[in-house]
């Protein structure tokens, strides 16, 4: 009755059984021998019916944990001697895949906590060492990546996010439509988009059919649109627009506090949205717009740029908006908003183009503070590919990953007094 309830359990079909169970409480574990009942099998390799078996090897898996044990898989897996394409090949386990020494159902596991904590802090939980479960991490993710396809990608966000301390950046590639990862890459050049455009071919996509690409306005990305995405309309982000007016205003700022010091502590005053001043960040601001600083003069055209975007809700809309802000930060005599005005002149195409529905960057914005939050859940990657790989499991959305081992659990509702 134990051998099979556990063969229940374990969701094996015959010829699969448990036969024997192995409980060991001072090693705290638990062990099934699992043992296939047949004699013959269809060849693996050429699909023959009614081979016989040749031997048979021992072979052992981790499982899911018994309430606080560790469980083991134990089986003579059997290997066919077919006679029809004269291999030896062992028959697949329905419990695991080849190579892999732990159960669908612990790799499933691990995959579900990944996205929520440190590798490091799952493979304790579990009781695994890390590297372990990164490669089980690398190869479902490469896995379902494969299988992904890209033939109604569209609108392509592009942006970069950091990877490592200094100066290291991967580029990151999101499906504006479907608001998912699409690609990533190290590195932030013009090879990063032709590596882009051959993924997306690779995964059934076009890059001549790409027709919107979001991004900031750094001339590598620029060159490498123009090359590989000839058809795509080039819309820059307004997240970056205004990004670069409150670094106008924070020059400014620095500048002026050499000889006003009442300035000191301000910084963050003058970058945070009205709407979220705290009392005595209100006071300072109130004491500002009173006076004749040249700070105060510059946060009121950054805050004009902003406006903007509120307002504004198509190109036409926005030209005469930005013809009347653009003639003001030429005037304004402050010199980093007057190379400002000529950096938004140069690229007010593709500026007016970013107003256009939909296509900007708000979701990758999003999108982006998810990945940073899991390198730091991490404390850091030693290896790039690992952060790509967690880059691709929490922002990826991917289809074809192994089922979680509770979905098939209803869940209960709470009730209510």
């Amino acid at each position: 009755m134990i051998e099979m309830l556990f063969t229940q359990a374990l969701g094996l079909v015959a010829p699969w059984q448990v036969k024997q169970v192995d409980f060991n409480r001072e090693a705290g574990r638990i062990d099934f021998q699992v043992t296939f009942g047949g004699s013959r099998h269809v060849c693996p390799a050429c699909g023959a019916a009614a081979q016989p078996f040749h031997d048979r090897l021992a072979r052992s898996w981790r499982h899911l944990d018994f309430f606080q044990y560790e469980a083991y898989l134990h089986a003579e897996v059997p290997r066919v001697a077919c006679s029809g394409c004269g291999k030896v090949t062992q028959i697949p386990v329905p419990w695991a895949r080849e190579g892999s020494r732990f159960t669908l159902l612990f790799e499933a596991l691990t995959l579900m906590l990944a996205p929520t904590m440190s590798v490091l802090a799952a493979g304790r939980l579990v009781r695994v060492p890390p590297r372990r479960l990164w490669r089980v991490i690398e190869h479902h993710v490469g896995k379902a990546r494969a299988r992904e396809s890209h033939a109604e990608v569209r609108a392509v966000g592009i942006d970069e996010t950091a990877c490592r301390r200094g100066q290291e950046y991967l580029s990151v590639f999101y499906d504006l439509d479907a608001q998912r990862l699409i690609f990533a890459t190290p590195g932030r050049d013009k090879s990063c988009l032709e590596r882009f455009a051959e993924d997306l071919t690779v995964h059934g996509g076009q890059p001549q059919a790409v027709t919107h690409v979001s991004m900031d306005m750094s001339r590598s990305f620029q060159a490498g649109a123009a090359e590989h995405f000839p058809k795509a309309t080039v819309c820059f982000d307004r997240f970056h627009v205004v990004a670069l007016g409150s670094k106008a205003l924070d020059e400014v700022r620095r500048a002026e506090v050499k000889s006003q010091p009442e300035l000191k502590g301000t910084r963050w005053s003058l970058l945070k949205n009205p709407s979220a001043w705290t009392i005595p960040q209100l006071q300072t601001m109130h004491w500002l717009q009173r006076s004749n600083l040249k700070t105060a003069r510059a946060w009121r055209i950054k805050q004009a740029l902003r406006a903007i975007y509120a307002t504004a809700r198509s190109p036409d809309e926005a030209r005469p908006l930005f013809h009347r802000w653009l003639s003001w930060a030429r005037r304004c005599r402050l010199d980093p908003f007057k190379r400002l005005a000529r950096t938004l002149t140069t690229h007010l195409t593709g500026i007016l183009n970013g107003f256009e529905a939909g296509k900007h960057n708000g979701r990758v914005e999003a999108m982006n503070r998810a990945l940073q939050e899991a390198r730091a859940r991490a404390r850091g990657y030693r290896r790039v590919e690992n952060f790509i790989s967690m880059a691709y499991l929490v922002a990826g959305k991917l289809t074809h990953l192994p089922t979680p081992p509770f979905a098939q659990m209803a869940l209960v509702p709470h009730k209510t007094e």
